[in-house]
């Protein structure tokens, strides 16, 4: 694991030295491209099926040092699934544009305050847990507003992220950064271009964008007072508001397994996710 800090600081900084964290995992009903994803059954290796949501809880829980581990939903059928395996559950309004905003409603209602929250985004069932405490140590360590992972793409994960586009699916995302690992841009498109005649001789520098955002409450509460920007919206990618509006993303870079992450964006992903489970012996 690589991670890589600015000399500079943002003014959303953390003020606290002992760390109260909890992790967030929004998850609504109505998406677009997968309606009813959440839901969606994952088998393991051993055979044994669970909810997306159910796996991604599953994660959030193996994370140490984390206080708190709640599940935002604006559906009651969400609510009813994971209230049957043990999570704890926070219904919220159902007019939030992205998964940001719901995880902000739920700092916003909570009595207590945290120096850390975490956005698990409910569609990341093989985000390492290691992956998300780095997270957190780097928010904590370097006075970050915000912090969010990164992968280097071999060829093979390159060559999968092209492919998806020409087939019309829209999945991973993927990010360029300046020189000290700040983001400068998110797309669902493959960025920056890519020579696919010259990629044996000047292979292209690609990162694969993780779901998951760690922030202070103070960032959380500047996003909720920005307005949604031309760039959320025509990507569909929330964090772009933080930097439309001028605030920093440092990225946390992460070496993993190969062809041990993807995220369920699409149905023909279920197929791939149940792969790595069986390669990894997850059940």
């Amino acid at each position: 694991m690589r991670v890589f800090y600015s000399k500079q600081e943002n003014p959303l900084t953390l003020t606290v030295l002992n760390m109260s964290v909890i992790i967030v995992i929004p998850a609504r009903y109505k998406s677009q491209r997968f309606p009813g994803k959440p839901l969606a059954m994952l088998k393991g290796f051993t055979g044994n099926k669970k909810t997306l949501i159910e796996r991604t809880w599953m994660v959030a829980k193996k994370v140490k040092g984390v206080n708190r581990v709640i599940i935002a939903t604006d559906d009651i059928r969400i609510k009813k699934v994971a209230d049957s395996f043990g999570a704890e559950v926070l219904m919220t309004s159902d007019k939030h544009n992205n998964g940001t905003e719901r995880v902000a409603e739920v700092v916003k209602r909570l009595k207590e305050s945290y120096s850390v929250v975490v956005n698990l985004q409910g569609d990341a069932p093989l985000t390492p847990p290691k992956v998300v405490e780095q997270l957190i140590f780097a928010l904590q360590e370097k006075k970050l507003a915000m912090a969010t992972p990164i992968l280097a793409c071999d060829r093979n994960q390159v060559i999968d992220l092209i492919n998806d586009r020409k087939k019309g699916n829209v999945g991973a995302t993927t990010v360029v950064y300046d020189k000290n690992k700040d983001a400068l841009y998110f797309s669902k498109e493959v960025i920056p271009y890519i020579n696919l005649h010259n990629m044996d001789n000047n292979f292209p520098a690609v990162y694969h964008h993780m779901g998951v955002y760690a922030y202070t409450e103070a960032a959380l509460k500047m996003y909720l007072s920005y307005s949604v920007g031309k760039l959320e919206t025509q990507e569909g990618l929330e964090q772009l508001r933080f930097l439309e509006n001028g605030i920093r993303i440092r990225c946390v870079e992460f070496n993993l397994e190969k062809d041990s992450f993807w995220e369920l964006n699409n149905q023909s992903d279920i197929s791939k996710i149940e792969n790595i489970l069986k390669n990894k012996s997850i059940k």
